[in-house]
């Protein structure tokens, strides 16, 4: 008994003494903004422009019809020169709020992706094509930050 008292005093104690040295932080020299899905790719020799090919026929069709329905603020992708065999050359990037709009959104997406390519075969089918001209090297989620 007398060890569960001293235990308690103790633990209050603590308490107090954390609510005393209880600061508020200082405040962060930027303000969140959207969240951004990049995907890096490496595209195989000669085939950059029949991928982006595929893409506008495709992903820019996909996205403008995501913005339309608010699932995206915006889109773009990013080319550049690969620094080594290992390397990116495009970089598709696609905008969207917050991390809340990321909820739910594969469901939606594919709602809107698989009418467009004749469903679950179409779908597969394009998959299947895109990897004879191009390898996925990474996929990254970021947070934009901006200076106040």
């Amino acid at each position: 008994m007398r060890r569960l008292a001293i235990a308690a005093v103790l633990s209050g104690v603590v308490l107090v003494g954390l609510g005393v040295r209880a600061e508020a932080p200082p405040p962060l020299p930027y303000t969140e903004g959207s969240v951004w899905s990049m995907t890096f790719v490496k595209t195989k020799s000669g085939f950059s422009d029949d991928y982006l090919k595929s893409l506008a026929a495709t992903w820019k069709k996909t996205f403008d019809e995501a913005k339309k329905q608010k699932l995206a603020l915006s889109y773009k992708i990013i080319q550049s020169d690969a620094n080594g065999r290992d390397d990116w050359d495009l970089m598709l990037m696609v905008e969207y709020k917050n991390m809340a709009a990321l909820d739910g959104l594969h469901e939606k997406m594919r709602a809107i992706v698989l009418p467009m390519l004749g469903g679950e075969d179409g779908a597969h089918k394009l998959s299947t094509q895109r990897l004879e001209v191009r390898e996925i090297l990474s996929e990254k989620l970021g947070r934009e930050l901006m200076f106040k």
